[in-house]
């Protein structure tokens, strides 16, 4: 299946990546700055003392851009962990009309999601919401996060639909599952 939007759904990942790139960078620099304060302990130096404060609470929000900006990429690339046991022993045409079934659970699930997060996000900004912790971070920052790759994963969802109700419209016999990779297709 061929998706018109990939290179959004892709942004999406390297914003995800981003997002890994940056959790691994500041572990690696809060574990360097106490080992270099362990070592000049061992040779009876005093500490530094350097550290990143609210260093968990920046990974944790960076852990929600990461997961969620990579919804529709990982989606439409098929790395979604689905349970095909039953649809899979279905007649195709069958399989066709199940998939748009939830294919269309799907999509509205994560419209009310998105239309959530608006509202929380809304509601941050009117009340100048920040985090709790060492870090006084706007919450509507990682909410926005979370807004987009749930709304990237609704437009992969809505294609996917798209495609696979004019499949099981117009020739049920040869449909393959929405998120089946074409022969042609490039990753």
């Amino acid at each position: 299946m061929t998706f018109k939007f990939n290179a959004l759904y892709r942004l999406g990942a390297w914003g995800a990546a981003a997002c890994m790139v940056a959790i691994c960078t500041l572990v690696a620099l809060q574990v360097t700055f106490r080992l270099v304060d362990a070592l000049l302990v061992l040779v009876g130096l005093s500490r530094l003392g350097f550290g990143i404060t609210g260093l968990s609470e920046i990974a944790a929000y960076l852990l929600v851009g990461a997961t969620f900006l990579g919804l529709a990429y990982t989606f439409v690339h098929h790395a979604h962990i689905r349970v095909t046991l039953l649809i899979g022993r279905l007649p195709s045409a069958l399989r066709a009309w199940f998939e748009v079934f939830c294919l269309s659970v799907a999509l509205v699930l994560s419209v009310l999601l998105s239309y959530g997060l608006v509202e929380i996000i809304r509601e941050s900004l009117e009340f100048n919401d920040v985090s709790s912790g060492f870090l006084s971070i706007p919450l509507w920052i990682p909410q926005t996060a979370l807004l987009v790759g749930v709304v990237l994963l609704c437009l992969a969802l809505t294609e996917a639909l798209v495609q696979t109700l004019r499949i099981a419209i117009r020739e049920p016999g040869s449909f393959r599952e929405a998120t089946a990779s074409d022969d042609s297709e490039t990753h």
